[in-house]
């Protein structure tokens, strides 16, 4: 049987542990016929170690998405790995400690704000950009959030961030959709990543989808968030673009 992604080339962004979003997507995309190459930030010699437990080992490519250098340069690496893309998935946040927990939004310097904006949100536009010369027949962009239509518990500045993620989504899809390429969002239900552990009061996020979520939720199966973000890389939703899609268990659509 052919798999969804059979034939395909995509690129994952921000592999950190076997624990991350992103390594279960890559595994998930080999599993049905993708060819991986993978980016790293910082302890590359970790990320290329995950790189071996996935069920063909990948390529990593260092990417720092602040450095405009290792950004010009992108394109080219990859071809070094892979001919084009068909897919590209970003999974890249990061806020500095003082923008996250109680009293941050009102207490966090700009400086400090300005680097979870260009990091998490910003950093959105500059993948896609770099990557337009691979995407030469077209594909899919496809980003990690989280639904920040409402305000949480110490998400603080990170959430102002996915906020304007799900708006640089929309003018990429706008800018984007003329060469054939679809730009999407994952909004995710909480998930045990490192990321996640550096959210402070991350258990109240576990605790509200506790019972909430019509379909349930697993914060320690990342499985389904991996699942939906290869089908939004395949060519099953081909009219979809500059959308959010739910892989929450439901909880969005619940209010109390």
């Amino acid at each position: 049987m052919t798999g969804l992604l059979e034939g395909k080339r995509i690129l994952v962004t921000g592999v950190i542990t076997d624990a991350s979003l992103a390594f279960h997507v890559a595994k998930v995309a080999q599993e049905q016929g993708a060819t991986v190459v993978l980016t790293g930030f910082g302890r590359l010699r970790l990320v290329e170690r995950i790189a071996q437990r996935l069920p063909q080992p990948a390529p990593v490519l260092e990417l720092d998405v602040t450095d405009q250098s290792q950004l010009d340069s992108l394109a080219d690496r990859v071809a070094e790995h892979v001919d084009g893309l068909d897919g590209v998935l970003h999974s890249i946040g990061n806020a500095p400690a003082s923008c996250l927990g109680e009293g941050a939004f009102l207490k966090a310097p700009w400086a400090d704000v300005a680097s979870a904006l260009q990091v998490s949100a910003y950093s959105f536009k500059s993948l896609s950009t770099a990557c337009l010369p691979l995407l030469s027949r077209g594909g899919s962009i496809v980003g990690m959030d989280f639904d920040n239509r409402q305000a949480w518990p110490a998400y603080d500045w990170m959430g102002v961030a996915k906020s304007a993620l799900e708006s640089i989504c929309r003018y990429l899809a706008r800018d984007l959709g003329p060469q054939g390429i679809r730009v999407n969002l994952v909004a995710a239900g909480p998930v045990k990543t490192m990321a996640a552990r550096s959210i402070p009061g991350f258990a109240a996020f576990e605790d509200a989808w506790d019972g909430r979520a019509p379909l349930g939720w697993d914060v320690s199966n990342p499985e389904p968030v991996a699942r939906t973000c290869c089908a939004l890389l395949s060519d099953w939703l081909p009219a979809t673009t500059g959308s959010m899609v739910w892989a929450d268990g439901g909880f969005h659509a619940i209010g109390v």
